[in-house]
């Protein structure tokens, strides 16, 4: 079972399925102490899953030019499961970080138990402040990652990698934040800066999308020789 702040709680009360769209994934809306959690589930048999979650824009955004829709729809393919998430407020790093609790809890309950966190700016620094708390979690991917208000990066090795990626042209979110965090996390661990990418990350949009799909399949093995303990 995950290991939860004590102030965070259990933030997952139920989960209700509200319907399957044309695209191939489910809307499930996460009920939680704090308000519902709108989530789109890719669904595949599989201990293996992946939740993505964006920045402070909101609603479905996604970095790299539909990095996450594609990722999504490709993931499944190889034996993982893939949830996206709308936070209720990004501009509040301490909600955002409780709602990927709540959506780490539900993808426990649907029988996962390597879970890898993807999250793009303040996505970023929810992700890895909740992996912190949840020992399921394998793997987090930082995308631009803001590093004000982050907190547990240095407690995640070797139980969880961290992969650090930056785009040179940040001017939103410098290339340090990333430089801080890695030097910060323990192994393993990889931090990749990409030429010519501004926060966005839309100018390597291919290579961000080969980079992600690569270290999600190798992070999520099911027989990882890595030891989890708590």
């Amino acid at each position: 079972m995950s290991r939860r702040d004590a102030a965070a709680g259990n933030p997952l009360l139920d989960a209700v399925h509200e319907g399957t769209s044309k695209q191939g994934f489910e809307s499930i809306r996460l009920v939680t102490g704090r308000g519902p959690v709108s989530c789109r589930l890719y669904p595949v048999p599989s201990a293996r899953a992946a939740l993505f979650v964006g920045g402070v824009g909101g609603g479905w955004d996604t970095p790299a030019h539909g990095l996450y829709p594609r990722l999504c729809a490709d993931l499944p393919g190889d034996g993982i499961a893939c949830l996206r998430l709308r936070f209720r407020d990004p501009t509040q790093l301490a909600e955002a970080e409780y709602d990927c609790l709540a959506a780490v809890e539900y993808l426990e309950r649907r029988h996962a138990t390597s879970v890898a966190l993807v999250g793009h700016s303040v996505g970023a620094a929810a992700v890895l402040r909740a992996a912190a708390r949840c020992a399921a979690v394998r793997t987090v991917v930082a995308l631009a990652a803001q590093s004000h208000g982050v907190e547990g990066v240095d407690t995640l090795g070797p139980r969880c990698s961290t992969f650090f990626i930056h785009g040179l042209l940040d001017r939103l979110l410098p290339p340090a934040c990333s430089t801080r965090l890695h030097a910060a996390a323990r192994e393993p661990k990889r931090l990749k800066y990409v030429n010519g990418a501004g926060h966005l990350l839309d100018e390597a949009a291919e290579q961000v999308y080969r980079d992600l799909r690569a270290w999600l399949v190798q992070e999520l093995q099911e027989q990882d020789p890595r030891s989890y303990g708590s």
